[in-house]
């Protein structure tokens, strides 16, 4: 009977947080917010979910907790079908929407005690006070006394405080100065840490860079790229510009391993390279020839990333232009 037992919770804890199959929105006005998004996210991972404000994030995630509903596919969390089972998955879950309101005559000591009470036995006072101090944030303001960053800073508390399975959130470092950003990307850490997975949308990349283990790429409704974030790292690429006294030979750099050349210019002898890996051989084949000048850059992932959505092409092109 223990046995089976196990066998049963083992089965359970394979089941992924998150699965979109076929998930499609379209509105009234014929907009199709959401195209066939098919999606696994297993459980104890941080998923960041980018691309420019009206792609369709925000609707993925009012899909995901059946604040809507979708026009075709279905969400499952954690195995429950997101539209049948809402009230266990928002059980299940803790929310920060992109468009916050708070009850403005409330203080935040009281709109946080309002809160953990619709999760009896859930939330640490500890914990709370904790993360009141690390994002420096005063919970007798009235809500109505509050700037947007400190808006913000609520509605992160009351979406981790009860350290739920799967964490959900809608740009959460919108209007948050550096520090505090870097704090809640800690907090965020530490949760999966503790066993809770978290998707979270944003336009800004350098952020999912710093924690994410893997990155979803939608643009207009449309899932078009998902990465592991050190196969995306470890794949970024240094552009060279070298620029010579006289014009090389033509083979000075073939043979070199993860080195291709684009662009000679200034009657040869300017030359654009991108360079994979170590830069070591290059500037060895360089140096046996005069080199007037160098110049080295190597492109954010946020750059690749903006002109795929953009645009749909390879962000390196034109580099020195």
């Amino acid at each position: 009977m223990a046995t089976a037992k196990f066998a049963q919770e083992r089965i359970l804890d394979d089941v992924p947080a998150i699965i979109f199959e076929q998930l499609s929105k379209s509105y009234g006005s014929g907009v199709l917010a959401l195209d066939s998004l098919t999606l696994t996210v297993p459980r104890g991972e941080i998923f960041g979910f980018l691309g420019p404000n009206g792609a369709g994030k925000s609707t993925t995630l009012r899909l995901m907790l059946d604040l809507l509903r979708p026009t075709s596919g279905r969400v499952r969390i954690f195995g429950v079908d997101s539209k049948d089972g809402s009230l266990e998955v928002r059980s299940r879950t803790g929310y920060l929407p992109g468009d916050l309101t708070v009850y403005p005559n409330l203080t935040v000591r009281a709109s946080i005690d309002l809160f953990s009470a619709l999760r009896p036995g859930c939330v640490s006072e500890t914990y709370v006070a904790e993360l009141c101090e690390r994002l420096s944030l005063d919970v007798n303001l009235r809500n109505r006394e509050l700037s947007q960053g400190n808006k913000q800073k609520v509605g992160i508390v009351l979406a981790v405080m009860a350290r739920a399975e799967l964490i959900i959130l809608d740009e959460p470092t919108n209007s948050l100065d550096p520090l505090v950003q870097r704090e809640v990307l800690e907090i965020l850490r530490e949760a999966r840490e503790q066993g809770s997975t978290v998707f979270f949308s944003s336009h800004n990349l350098t952020e999912v860079e710093r924690i994410c283990d893997r990155v979803g790429m939608i643009r207009n409704g449309k899932l078009i790229e998902v990465k592991r974030i050190e196969d995306l790292v470890s794949k970024r690429l240094t552009m060279l510009r070298i620029e010579f006294k006289e014009p090389p030979p033509l083979d000075i750099f073939m043979g070199l391993n993860g080195v291709k050349e684009t662009f000679r210019s200034n009657a040869g002898r300017e030359v654009h390279l991108e360079v994979s890996g170590e830069l070591d051989g290059v500037i060895k084949s360089a140096a046996e020839h005069r080199v007037v000048a160098m110049e080295s850059g190597q492109l954010s992932l946020e750059e690749e990333f903006m002109a795929l959505y953009e645009h749909g092409t390879d962000a390196r092109e034109g580099f020195y232009a």
